[in-house]
């Protein structure tokens, strides 16, 4: 389901039609997250890691209304669930696009993905038969530790999907961390939002409850993050998340 936003009274109007005239409207942003609990539970649950990081990253997506916002002939729209579009490999070097449907139960997300994976790997279909909006598109590239990444694009085609790709996984201090890069477009989403992904993100990755927490008391955000976690993301993204939180229950009168 979707529903057409109402750009008469919509705040960021003016934002996304000046972030809609650019060639290149797509910003992205490359940070590490800390998978070493997230890493544990896949094992634990006889589950791939990629599946289970998958899973992590969909529902902190559907946390967060910016990245569910798409555009449809120039216009807003929101769609109540968003869904995963994977690059899955085949044995023979190539892939194929995926559509697996989220489900917050993980056995059945897991079933799902193994559907479309078994699909790909036995076809030479590059696109699934559903091909929609309702989505992210989602690579791996557990082969290169990178810090920054682009991505082919046809900037004719107005779309907003954001596109999340995960690095290698690698351990400093004990602690395994994997790079993810965000690609968002502006007019839909900005650097808050994708800070607010980022904490989601960690905190179904490691169990950690750092959002509501910030939300309720924002000008305690700087510290319930730093003290939640010692990775050097959750004490960057503070930085910049504590402000911004704050700012916005100012402005929802949240005391």
């Amino acid at each position: 389901m979707l529903q057409e936003i109402n750009t008469d009274t919509w705040h960021r109007k003016e934002i996304f039609d000046f972030f809609c005239g650019f060639d290149e409207p797509y910003f992205g942003i490359t940070a590490d997250v800390h998978v070493s609990k997230a890493y544990q539970c896949a094992k634990e649950k006889d589950i791939s890691f990629f599946v289970y990081y998958l899973h992590c990253t969909l529902i902190a997506i559907n946390q967060i209304d910016a990245l569910k916002l798409r555009i449809l002939e120039t216009k807003p729209v929101i769609f109540d669930t968003i869904h995963a579009s994977a690059t899955i490999n085949r044995l023979d070097g190539s892939f194929g696009f995926s559509f697996i449907n989220f489900e917050e139960d993980l056995q059945v997300f897991n079933a799902n993905f193994q559907q479309e994976a078994d699909r790909i790997r036995t076809s030479t279909n590059l696109f699934p038969d559903r091909n929609g909006q309702d989505c992210v598109h989602l690579s791996a590239l557990p082969w290169i530790k990178f810090t920054a990444l682009s991505h082919a694009r046809h900037f004719s085609i107005k779309d907003g999907i954001p596109k999340i790709s995960f690095g290698k996984m690698t351990e400093i201090n004990n602690e395994k961390v994997m790079p993810c890069s965000v690609h968002a477009h502006h007019g839909l989403a900005d650097g808050r939002d994708i800070g607010l992904f980022f904490e989601a993100l960690q905190q179904h990755s490691t169990g950690e409850k750092l959002i509501n927490q910030c939300i309720r008391s924002p000008r305690k955000a700087l510290f319930c993050i730093i003290s939640a976690s010692n990775s050097s993301i959750s004490c960057h993204l503070a930085l910049t998340f504590s402000s911004g939180a704050y700012n916005l229950a100012k402005s929802r009168n949240v005391r």
